[in-house]
């Protein structure tokens, strides 16, 4: 078995039966170039089917070695766990040698997030005097009155806004989709965008139907929206290193503070499992202890 045509049949699955972006796949093959420059390095002609636990436990040591953070450690440990399932699956190999690999320990990070007030002050310093104003407020909005992550957003499409219904229905990750309230406000900056921005621009034809467009009438990319972020947040001196995501994040951890059921959180930000929105409970601990310590006389 050679690698190459092992990481070709894995791209596959992972398309096909996975349903994965493209940026998902992409890091799941760089796992593995990760594990086959090491073992090109270090255990020279060991294919696939030969690789053994004692040489993945050197692989990680390698990885340790070279200053590589417990978490992205972890990440690399289960994009190869995910190849050697699917190499199991496909009966290529009879046993699983990640099965007892074990990944670093890791503390969960609790991602930054921001008020309301500096939500605000971000959408406010737009500029709407730039022909891209109002598209630029619209997004931000949308953003955070949805919690979308960045590629929901740059994909989100026309025919998927139902204003009337109070609803844009988003399609999330693997193809799955679901329907997330839409603020009133951010309504009202899409008409605005719609009727206004949008229209003067040469459509391409592939993107007639996506909401959000450059000025050369196309798809936003994800690098755009953080430049834009980046941008406003530079601009209105904000001293937190954010993204989109933050967005999302505080949409999250602001509905949770406010009282929201967690079954409804998880599902308007599509988690599969309710385990990945409870981070969100525990941003609200550690705010009240925050507080706690900061204003109780006997802190």
């Amino acid at each position: 078995m050679k690698w190459e045509e092992s990481k070709k049949g894995f791209e596959n699955y992972l398309t096909l039966e996975k349903s994965l972006s493209q940026n998902s796949i992409a890091a799941y093959i760089n796992d593995i170039n990760k594990l086959i420059e090491f073992l090109g390095k270090n255990f020279k002609k060991t294919s696939p089917e030969k690789v053994k636990l004692n040489h993945l436990k050197k692989f990680v040591e390698w990885l340790n070695e070279r200053g590589v953070s417990p978490r992205t450690q972890a990440r690399t440990i289960s994009g190869i766990k995910s190849f050697y399932k699917y190499l199991l699956i496909e009966g290529k190999i009879s046993s699983d040698p990640t099965a007892l690999l074990e990944s670093p320990k890791i503390g969960r990070k609790l991602p930054d997030i921001l008020s309301m007030e500096e939500i605000d002050q971000l959408i406010d310093a737009v500029d709407l005097e730039k022909p891209e104003g109002q598209r630029n407020k619209a997004m931000l909005e949308t953003l955070y009155s949805c919690g979308l992550r960045v590629s929901e957003l740059v994909n989100l499409k026309i025919t998927n806004l139902f204003f009337e219904q109070g609803f844009v229905k988003i399609e999330g990750k693997a193809g799955k989709e679901r329907l997330v309230p839409v603020s009133k406000r951010a309504v009202t900056e899409i008409n605005k965008y719609l009727n206004g921005y949008r229209k003067s621009l040469k459509i391409h034809k592939d993107s007639e139907n996506i909401l959000f467009l450059n000025r050369r009438g196309k798809k936003l990319s994800r690098v755009m929206v953080f430049t834009i972020i980046k941008n406003l947040a530079q601009k209105i001196e904000l001293n937190k290193k954010i993204s989109p995501h933050t967005f999302r994040h505080s949409f999250a951890t602001h509905l949770i503070n406010g009282g929201a059921d967690l079954r409804a959180v998880q599902e308007m930000l599509g988690h599969e499992s309710i385990l990945t929105t409870e981070i969100y409970t525990h941003l609200d601990r550690d705010y009240l202890k925050n507080t706690i310590h900061q204003f109780h006389p006997r802190s």
